[in-house]
């Protein structure tokens, strides 16, 4: 049996390449999909598509609405979704994702550090684990598998 996981969380260092990497050394069957992680690509698709917009807000909603429907696909065809929160950079996205993913009624595991345990309660309180660490959250995928 192979497992999709959705990969939630901000885009601006290689955490999804460290989670790959750790899920193949625990050999997990497990297939990858995320958040377009171009950050550039990501904020330009809707003038890509539709062409130019007639002013930031306009150029801003054309490329929501093709990301949200980018990650409505792929949060509905994912079997599990890990929310990864840091602390470096904010965690809008990651929020959204993990909240609209708990909506879906999709498996949620939120990693999120010791310090926004008061942030995050509420989510973590709907997700189905909350764990500190990407090794912890493979853990609970590899419980699956036993």
């Amino acid at each position: 049996m192979e497992l999709t996981v959705y990969l939630a969380g901000q885009i601006h260092d290689t955490w999804r390449e460290d989670v790959k990497k750790k899920a193949k050394e625990k050999n997990l069957p497990l297939v990858f999909v995320a958040p377009q992680t171009n950050h550039e690509r990501s904020d330009n698709i809707g003038e890509e598509i539709l062409g130019q917009q007639p002013g930031n807000l306009y150029k801003d909603s054309a490329a929501s609405d093709i990301n949200n429907f980018r990650t409505q696909v792929l949060l509905q065809k994912s079997d599990i979704v890990i929310a990864l929160f840091g602390e470096k950079y904010k965690q809008w996205n990651t929020a959204m994702d993990a909240s609209t993913a708990i909506a879906m009624n999709k498996p949620t595991i939120i990693i999120r550090p010791e310090s926004l345990i008061h942030s995050l309660k509420e989510l973590s309180n709907k997700a189905n684990v909350t764990v500190e660490t990407v090794d912890q959250a493979l853990d609970v995928i590899r419980y699956i598998f036993e």
